[in-house]
């Protein structure tokens, strides 16, 4: 199982920026981004596919996130412009070996997670 090692989250004013980095031990197809806010179920936020960099993102960061990755590194990363406090959350990376979907039980693997707070 490959692990994941998540670093980048921090506290921002509003409208600030954050890059959350995602380490991979093994090889990974499809990198997610989730995040889950207090007293809410967690949300799917993007998603890249390793090989080609195709991405996608959820309606609520499309604009402002951008999913990328450093195959070199085995590394993703979640570069967070203009934050607002809704953005405010528990954000985690998880690595899928086969398929590359927004929902949680296609992926295999999970990051332990990085706290992302925006003040307003």
């Amino acid at each position: 199982q490959v692990q994941l090692v998540e670093s980048g989250g921090g506290s921002v004013q509003a409208g600030g920026s954050l890059r959350l980095s995602c380490a991979a031990s093994g090889y990974t197809y499809c990198m997610g981004w989730f995040r889950q806010a207090p007293g809410k179920e967690r949300e799917w936020v993007a998603r890249i596919l390793l090989q080609s960099g195709a991405t996608l993102y959820a309606d609520s960061v499309k604009g402002r996130f951008t999913a990328s990755r450093d195959n070199a590194k085995n590394t993703a990363y979640l570069q967070m412009n203009s934050l607002k406090p809704e953005d405010t959350a528990m954000y985690y990376c998880a690595a899928s070996t086969a398929t590359c979907r927004s929902s949680e039980s296609s992926y295999n693997s999970w990051g332990q997670g990085t706290q992302v707070i925006v003040s307003s």
